[in-house]
């Protein structure tokens, strides 16, 4: 729910407020600290729970920023599918499984709000908060010469994934949730497998290059 136009209500304000404490610690932590390199597959997504969802402040703050972040990657895979010519491939079919969990994450986020009785709240509109692809990062990349394209993606791209990690460890550390904590663990792995395909894809495309 868009808040433009609108005074900041004071969950607003909270809201805010945490997501500020929860980037913060995020960022503060090792991006590649701790993290495995294998290739961890993620189980079935879990049923819409039933039963009510109580959220602390940390949870609140974590769907609030993911959902814009995860709406900025689809834009950003939109983006390149529709520009695919000079873009490497790999990278084009990377993006298209991304696509397909980023989705179901979105679904899984918003239903989660939904079972706690909150109203989704873009507290971040017109903000450049760490790893989210923004219109002004999108205008950025379209304007680019189409042989940076690709090196240009991969950055924003890697940014996200890195970023969603460390969002996902401090909600595993601060929040309260049990299932959102299901949902983090599971993003967690996903994002860990997928930033190592990435890496490894731009390793291949700097070799490729140096030859």
């Amino acid at each position: 729910m868009s808040t433009v136009g609108r005074p900041a209500t004071a969950r607003t304000r909270r809201v805010a407020s945490v997501v500020v404490a929860l980037t913060t610690t995020a960022l503060a932590v090792g991006v590649l600290q701790g993290l495995g390199r294998a290739d961890h597959r993620s189980p079935p997504a879990p049923p819409v729970p039933s039963a009510a969802v109580v959220f602390n402040g940390t949870d609140n703050a974590f769907v609030q920023l993911l959902i814009p972040m995860n709406e900025g990657a689809l834009a950003l895979f939109e983006h390149l599918d529709a520009r695919a010519v000079g873009i490497d491939p790999d990278l084009i079919a990377l993006t298209k499984r991304l696509r397909a969990t980023h989705r179901a994450e979105l679904r899984e986020l918003r239903s989660l709000l939904a079972a706690g009785d909150l109203a989704e709240e873009n507290v971040h509109e017109g903000h450049q908060m760490p790893g989210m692809v923004t219109a002004l990062r999108l205008v950025e990349l379209r304007a680019a010469p189409v042989a940076e394209t690709t090196a240009l993606a991969t950055t924003l791209l890697r940014a996200h994934l890195a970023q969603t990690l460390l969002l996902c460890q401090g909600q595993q550390r601060s929040g309260h949730s049990p299932p959102l904590q299901a949902l983090t663990a599971r993003m967690h792995r996903d994002r860990t497998a997928e930033l190592a395909e990435l890496d490894a894809l731009v390793g291949a495309l700097s070799t490729a290059a140096d030859g």
